[in-house]
């Protein structure tokens, strides 16, 4: 227990806690709650599974009497029936006094009329208190609800001479175990991974979450994430590797007549195939990630060659990139990271660092384009 707090402390906590949920909260936000009684806590929570509890109940069941109590909540408590009752009538009934609020829910069926049942109620409100950081842990459910599409990540494992693979198309390994087990979290934390028909059909790979909830430290299951291939002329088969794994597969083809038939086969494996508009002679993923947020999906996952991963970069729809840089030299031969043409040094991509850090041997960077993108 602790006393003699101050609202930063404890909102610092709540965050904390919400960083729990990131794994397996979705489609909801992760939300962390932690509500006190005379400068101490007595009760704490973040969001669970959907249609399991969220932070605020979480933390009022676990807290007993909370009469005259401040709540600290990473995110604005939620006023709609879903899965679940409002939050704020819980907090309404339990008796809180006051409500200190990180930041604003972006849903339309939220969106600032959850701080206003609680100020009707006659419970004081604070918003904004830490909401870089609390907007940063949700940054997928803000985009989707603020922009209409999921968070897009990156995810690149290059020579340090930048190259993906050799000239034949082979890549196992680039980098060492512990930095390829640094990308089961990143597929942990995503909502669906995407990948192209060229590695497909070169890897073959399943594509699937091998990280459990114990290694992550968290106490919910894991659920095996949406996987995605972007696959223009239907050339996958139906005998992929992906197709014997849990979990759903999503085969993303263009809009024409001739592709239903070849579609059957796919479908009959188990996977659904969803049909696209182009954009020139390509899938239009803009419109992909459209579809894939009107699903729930919060952040999405791009783990493909130098062709999908440049286009994502060449329309604009980049949003964060994760590199791991193995020490190694693969030579001019080998293939880049990127289809990405730049002709001058100003026509240059500016990115900034985010975190670098040594996971294993290798190099592990995040970075952010710059607004202007």
């Amino acid at each position: 227990m602790m006393s003699n707090v101050t609202d930063r402390e404890m909102m610092s906590r709540a965050l904390k806690l919400a960083a729990k949920g990131r794994f397996t909260s979705s489609p909801n936000p992760t939300v962390g709650c932690v509500i006190t009684v005379d400068g101490k806590v007595v009760g704490e929570g973040f969001t669970r599974p959907a249609g399991g509890n969220h932070a605020e109940i979480e933390a009022l069941q676990s807290a007993g009497d909370v009469t005259g109590a401040t709540a600290y909540v990473t995110l604005e408590p939620c006023c709609h029936q879903g899965k679940t009752g409002p939050c704020t009538d819980a907090l309404i009934a339990a008796g809180v006094v006051r409500v200190v609020v990180a930041c604003e829910d972006p849903n339309p069926k939220v969106a600032g009329l959850g701080l206003a049942a609680l100020l009707a109620a006659g419970i004081e409100v604070q918003s904004g208190l830490l909401e870089d950081q609390a907007r940063n842990i949700n940054k997928g459910f803000i985009k989707r609800h603020e922009q209409g599409t999921p968070w897009v990540l990156v995810k690149m494992a290059a020579s340090l001479d930048g190259r993906t693979a050799m000239a034949s198309g082979q890549s196992q390994w680039i980098t060492t175990p512990p930095a390829r087990q640094d990308v089961q979290r990143l597929r942990a934390a995503s909502c669906a991974i995407i990948t192209g028909i060229g590695t497909q059909l070169m890897d073959d790979p399943s594509l699937t979450v091998r990280i459990t909830s114990e290694e992550l430290g968290i106490p919910d299951s894991l659920q095996q994430p949406l996987r995605v291939v972007v696959d223009s002329q239907l050339q996958m088969a139906d005998t992929a590797r992906m197709l014997q794994q849990l979990g759903p597969v999503l085969v993303a083809t263009l809009d024409d007549a001739s592709q239903r038939e070849k579609a059957k086969a796919l479908t009959n494996a188990g996977a659904e195939v969803i049909f696209l508009p182009a954009l020139g002679p390509h899938i239009d993923l803009r419109a992909l990630l459209v579809t894939l947020a009107a699903r729930g999906c919060n952040q999405v996952m791009v783990e493909a060659g130098a062709g999908l991963a440049g286009a994502f970069v060449a329309e604009g729809l980049l949003d964060e990139l994760v590199c791991y840089w193995a020490p190694k030299l693969f030579g001019s031969d080998a293939r880049a990271m990127f289809n990405l043409p730049i002709r001058t040094i100003d026509a240059h991509l500016a990115l900034s660092v985010k975190d670098l850090r040594m996971i294993g041997e290798d190099i592990r960077v995040t970075l952010y384009p710059d607004k202007d993108y």
